[in-house]
């Protein structure tokens, strides 16, 4: 049996400019944002228009390390249109979130099978982006998200923290710091090409910088996640 759950609205005008939301779960009014989940015994998934993240990434790409400028009025509780700003997640050591879009699909747990686009960006390097599932193409040419099982330490520890309190739908942009991010060369999610994962790797190890105190800064990373899908193995 498939259940599907309308959440978002379909009418609205798309803005280039940031703008609080309008709706429930659509933060930014903007016709980007997917109209509809399905899901079943044993996946829960969102009828998704591919690019609502690609869209909302480069609307925000100025909005990465501050919430919105100070002389921008913020509205009382009652308002509906409320401006979220980032958080430091409980017990994340440091991870900052800024959620863009709540999703109104399932909380995954660990043991979880989770797909999701993402946009990832090193703080370094001015937000150089290097990394981005719409990069990534299946044999239809369609972006393949990125495929995952949650908590079993495959993946970044920044990403495993914020998705794990992400509902199926969701889009998020996180600030992820050097303890939360990469380790080693092995840890995913990792560039496909040689040029690009060269040069993030070569930033974040860079020995002569590491030496100089500088490891605080050169690994902090910026993503931007969208929970696609999850699965209960």
């Amino acid at each position: 049996m498939t259940i599907t759950k309308c959440f978002a609205s379909a009418t609205a005008t798309c803005v280039s400019a940031l703008l609080p939301y309008t709706k429930d779960n659509c933060k930014y009014s903007c016709n980007i944002f997917p109209t509809c989940s399905k899901s079943s015994s044993t996946t829960t998934s969102v009828t998704r228009r591919p690019l609502s993240l690609s869209l909302i990434s480069t609307a925000f790409s100025s909005f990465i390390f501050s919430p919105p400028p100070p002389s921008y009025s913020s509205p009382s509780h009652s308002s509906k249109f409320p401006v979220s700003n980032y958080f430091e997640l409980p017990n994340s050591s440091g991870l900052k979130v800024l959620d863009l879009l709540v999703g109104s699909g399932e909380i995954p747990s660990d043991g979880d099978q989770v797909a999701i686009h993402y946009y990832g960006r090193l703080a370094a390097k001015q937000g150089w982006r290097f990394d981005s599932t719409y990069d990534h193409k299946d044999e239809n040419g369609d972006p393949s998200p990125f495929v995952f099982v949650l908590g079993a330490g495959k993946v970044i520890a920044g990403i495993d923290v914020a998705v794990r309190s992400m509902k199926v739908g969701g889009i998020r942009r996180v600030i992820i710091p050097p303890s939360l991010g990469y380790k080693d060369t092995s840890q995913e999610p990792t560039p496909p090409n040689f040029f690009d994962r060269q040069r993030l790797f070569t930033t974040i190890f860079n020995p002569t910088r590491l030496a100089n105190g500088e490891g605080s800064t050169l690994g902090t990373l910026i993503f931007d996640i969208e929970l696609v899908s999850l699965r209960h193995q």
